[in-house]
């Protein structure tokens, strides 16, 4: 009697890939109460166990609900709404905008059922939400670029901020005299700030340091799994003193 009482609790998309087969209704079944232990959606908790792939989740979800699917990986990601929502919402809802239409914005979801992501994703953007399907695995792989994107534009700013409180000074002053201390020449503005982007390179794991001078300006970034990313734009003077200390 439990057991058929189990199988009958099965829903959405746990129902699908067990009538379709891909996986076992006793499996279905637990995944769908661990899921709901783990206050996580069925389809993350089967696709981050290895119980069923991203794409067989996916197309259990199309044939569930009749929404539309896109292979996130042929999306052009400088052409994605990322913007129309803080990725605070999208770190919490494990959802991302996808694109605009007139007033209407898609958001890829694994899990059709989140209803609370498209509604709160409607509040934050003044648009009317529409759900679209996409792959969990690789859902994940593009938030996570997302959030990156956006912890590296904090840094950015944060670096930016530190500039405008920065007087660089003059050579002459920089240079100072032989009575200059060394604990002096450790406290310069320009030390501080170059030590501040060594180590948010190594907080941020990146492999190397681009520092590259402009005709007004000088464009630092770093290279973070193969990708460079801009973090901050210091003014052209500063460019000798910057390479000097590094």
């Amino acid at each position: 009697m439990a057991t058929t009482s189990s199988k009958m609790a099965l829903g959405g998309i746990a129902r699908r890939l067990a009538h379709e087969g891909v996986l076992d209704e006793a499996k279905a079944s637990e995944a769908a109460q661990a899921a709901q232990r783990e206050k996580t959606s069925i389809v993350r908790y089967l696709v981050n166990n290895s119980l069923v792939a991203g794409r067989e989740a996916a197309t259990a979800a199309v044939h569930e609900f009749g929404l539309p699917v896109l292979d996130l990986d042929s999306m052009d990601p400088e052409v994605a709404a990322t913007n129309a929502v803080d990725s605070k919402l999208v770190e919490k809802h494990h959802a991302l905008p996808l694109y605009k239409r007139g007033n209407r914005l898609f958001v890829g979801v694994s899990d059709p059922t989140n209803m609370v992501a498209l509604d709160e994703f409607k509040f934050a953007s003044g648009l009317t939400t529409e759900a679209v399907i996409v792959e969990e695995d690789k859902l994940t792989k593009h938030i996570d670029r997302v959030l990156s994107q956006a912890e590296m534009g904090n840094m950015a700013d944060d670096l930016d901020e530190d500039l405008e409180n920065l007087d660089i000074g003059s050579d002459d002053e920089q240079e100072g005299g032989d009575d200059v201390s060394r604990a002096d020449v450790d406290d310069t503005p320009v030390v501080r700030y170059v030590n501040k982007l060594l180590l948010d390179a190594i907080n941020r794991g990146a492999s190397d340091i681009h520092l590259e001078p402009y005709e007004k300006f000088v464009r630092v970034r770093y290279r973070i799994d193969g990708i460079l990313h801009e973090v901050a734009k210091p003014p052209l003077a500063m460019a000798p003193r910057l390479i000097a200390r590094v």
